[in-house]
């Protein structure tokens, strides 16, 4: 299993213990084994069900096997005081994220973006975000806390972009 995100590390560790977070497009589960073993409560969602399988005997982690682009929205009117969602991007249900966040909760998201189409997948626009979107995205709605763009070497060769922003109040701006 890959090493979480240093990015989820970093504000993740902010949350206090029992905060409920949505890990959200989760895939294999990396960040939610490691929310949960930070005594989070974590519910991981993807539409792969194996690989939502993986997870059913972590303590402290819920799945939901649901399609995040097609149908009803699972949430309704559910709110986390955390969502973390890295290597995914489906613009058409970004407002809907960040209404998953109660007031304070914290965003981490990390993906890709142009010019990652240069070392491999993802390489359609579609799934590449574009110079500073996720940060003109999160002051419509939140406080920015940190944000980050451009290539980085590890885990591996990518462009990406992330932020950390909160839904109204919430965590002081890092120094």
């Amino acid at each position: 299993m890959q090493d979480p995100s240093d990015w989820v590390v970093r504000f993740a560790a902010r949350l206090p213990a029992g905060a409920a977070v949505l890990d959200l497009a989760c895939g294999g589960g990396r960040h939610a084994r490691w929310l949960a073993g930070r005594g989070l409560d974590v519910l991981a969602a993807d539409r792969d069900a194996a690989a939502l399988a993986g997870l059913a005997a972590v303590p402290g982690v819920q799945t939901l096997c649901t399609d995040l682009e097609e149908g009803d929205w699972p949430w309704g009117e559910a709110q986390f005081d955390a969502v973390v969602v890295t290597r995914y991007l489906f613009r058409p249900r970004l407002d809907r994220v960040a209404a998953l966040l109660r007031p304070g909760g914290v965003l981490i998201y990390e993906t890709f973006m142009l010019g990652n189409e240069r070392f491999g997948k993802p390489s359609n626009p579609d799934f590449l975000l574009r110079p500073y979107e996720l940060l003109d995205w999160a002051r419509g709605w939140g406080s920015v806390l940190a944000f980050e763009q451009g290539e980085i070497a590890r885990p591996a060769p990518a462009m990406i972009q992330r932020i950390c922003a909160t839904r109204g109040e919430g965590l002081p701006p890092l120094p």
